[in-house]
């Protein structure tokens, strides 16, 4: 699926380091604004530990994980909706993300240079804010200026909506608040898809703090929480510097001693995928065998079919029925065939909507 995570934030707030530690892809981070111009992306594996557990008790001769897209776009700077900086660009990479991971810097360091000159979240978070919201009202001016005088005619019902909502839109936007506050039905969401506007994004806050604040945050990042809360968006906590020591260690021993000493049970870039994975809207289902133990990508709420397409087409078009396990019982029992004859291998037909951690196997024809 290729539904991606853009990384934003303020030139200088730590997104390349974070995006480092993300992905094998190694974008360019230094200590002066604009290191980032053309978009890194990185496909990330996702944690799991599902997959490992059916592994151990399938001991396949292969394990394929779950994987999701992040990209690093270059920071944004005041003017960025009308151009300044590398704006246009900057929102164009935005637009072609399904979702957005807010870095931003709640740390001290007079070596590490801010493009504003002081360290301010709230600020920070607000000059992006603030370029987006500018150009999502840019965007839905112009599309009210286009349906204005269908809609007011009273014959098109449909367009009368629409205008309405562009309003209601547009009220939201000039009050300096972004389009996901509206919480829209999936009916408004559909009106307006075609006008893909940045600020209905979902989105996650990363506060990039001093290793010493890495397990309760600090004052900073404690404002960030505040609005987030607000804004029903989620909020992590991570130390970018430490987490690049994290990823630079060898081994998986290596890695959990160093966790040890810091107090921690993971990575927190871990938490940061999972967090992407579920901003995205996303899910996992798996299939088990000798050959290969998987976890497959899906949207929450796809039915047993379209869980097949990702399979193969041929999967979707001739789906006869779908052999379910659910995670806890394939687990407890060992097996599938321990399952079976448990009672606890459903078979399920078309109209089923798949569960998060569903072990799968599918009949088709065609």
């Amino acid at each position: 699926m290729a539904l991606k995570c853009g990384i934003v934030g303020l030139p200088n707030v730590g997104k390349s380091t974070l995006f480092n530690c993300l992905s094998n892809s190694k974008a360019q981070a230094a200590n002066f604004p604009f290191c980032t111009i053309e978009p890194n992306v990185g496909s990330i594996t996702v944690p799991d530990e599902r997959l490992i557990k059916i592994a151990e008790l399938v001991k396949p001769q292969n394990i394929v994980p779950a994987t999701v897209e992040i990209v690093d776009i270059a920071g944004l700077v005041k003017g960025a909706s009308k151009g300044e900086g590398l704006g246009n660009k900057f929102l164009s990479n935005i637009r072609e993300c399904e979702a957005i991971i807010h870095v931003v810097r709640c740390f001290d360091n007079p070596n590490v240079v801010h493009v504003e000159g002081s360290v301010n979240p709230v600020r920070d978070k607000e000059i992006i804010d603030i370029e987006l919201q500018l150009k999502d009202l840019e965007t839905v001016e112009t599309r009210i200026k286009k349906i204005e005088k269908q809609a007011k005619t009273g014959n098109d019902k449909e367009a009368l909506k629409t205008f309405q909502l562009l309003e209601k839109i547009k009220q939201t936007l000039e009050q300096g608040k972004s389009v996901r506050v509206l919480n829209l039905s999936e009916e408004d969401k559909n009106r307006i898809k075609d006008l893909n506007l940045l600020t209905i994004k979902p989105v996650l806050y990363v506060c990039n703090v001093d290793e010493a604040s890495a397990k309760t945050g600090n004052d900073y990042s404690k404002q960030i929480e505040k609005i987030a809360t607000e804004e029903n968006a989620e909020v992590l906590i991570i130390t970018a510097q430490m987490e690049s020591e994290i990823a630079a260690l060898e081994s998986y021993e290596e890695k959990q001693l160093f966790l040890a000493e810091l107090g921690l049970d993971e990575p927190g870039v871990n938490k940061l995928i999972k967090k992407a994975y579920k901003l995205l809207n996303l899910q996992t289902y798996f299939t088990a065998g000798e050959k290969e133990v998987r976890a497959w990508t899906i949207q929450r709420g796809w039915t047993a079919p379209q869980a097949a397409g990702v399979i193969h087409s041929d999967f979707e078009k001739g789906f006869i029925k779908a052999e379910v396990i659910a995670y806890e019982d394939f687990i407890k029992y060992g097996s599938e065939t321990a399952c079976r004859e448990a009672g606890k291998l459903r078979i399920e037909g078309k109209e089923y909507v798949v569960q998060d951690g569903d072990i799968m196997h599918f009949r088709f024809n065609v």
